[in-house]
């Protein structure tokens, strides 16, 4: 599964731990949060050559995030929409979370470069266990397996704060509208969950935290 050539025509190997491959940086532009930015990227990591299609669809598609509290990139790669959330709100702290050590070099080096100092690049587990979400924004891996897909969704989703909103954008064609109803099946009564937006072939799936009582 992980050797598979993914929608892009680039190996998935950006699943590893640690991607085999040079590591040979590269300087991409690319615009986030309405500014024209430079930022590093590389092979081994998910759409290292450039901005990809399912997370312009979810920037354009997401609502703007709080202005504060705790965010989180769920599968960050290099950055794109940690680095977003870090510009539209800096007084909030970022969490870009993901299992790919390229990718979270990238994103730290790449929150430096354009000053977004509440970035946190990290592995999962060195998030801590108290930590609550105010907004999530994701392009998941769907790609890594049905199974793996729920139980990193199964983890990370209950984590969001009465109220609080995930985005997450799905190809149609992998699954977008049959995780859509799991979602609604697996987490009834915790979270509503809708369609918040389609376009290029994508879904933008909205995951509300139901508020107490």
């Amino acid at each position: 599964m992980l050797n598979q050539p993914d929608a892009d025509g680039a190996g998935a190997h950006y699943f590893s731990e640690r991607p085999a491959g040079a590591p040979e940086r590269r300087l991409l532009r690319v615009r986030l949060a309405g500014r024209d930015v430079e930022v590093v990227t590389a092979p081994g990591v998910f759409s290292g050559d450039r901005l990809d299609l399912g997370t312009r669809v979810l920037l354009r598609e997401a609502p703007p995030p709080p202005s504060s509290g705790d965010l989180l990139d769920l599968g960050c790669g290099w950055g794109p929409l940690a680095l977003t959330l870090g510009l539209l709100s800096p007084r909030a702290r970022v969490w870009a979370v993901d299992v790919n050590e390229r990718a979270l070099e990238l994103a730290r080096e790449n929150a430096r470069r354009i000053g977004t100092a509440g970035v946190r690049a990290v592995r999962p587990e060195e998030v801590p266990d108290d930590v609550r979400f105010t907004a999530i924004w994701s392009n998941p891996p769907v790609r890594v397996g049905k199974e793996t897909l729920h139980a990193l969704l199964l983890r990370w989703l209950p984590l969001l704060r009465p109220g609080a909103q995930a985005h997450l954008v799905v190809q149609r064609h992998l699954g977008a509208d049959s995780l859509q109803a799991w979602l609604a099946d697996r987490l009834d009564g915790a979270v509503a969950v809708e369609r918040a937006g389609s376009a290029k072939g994508y879904r933008v799936l909205r995951v509300t935290a139901r508020t107490d009582g």
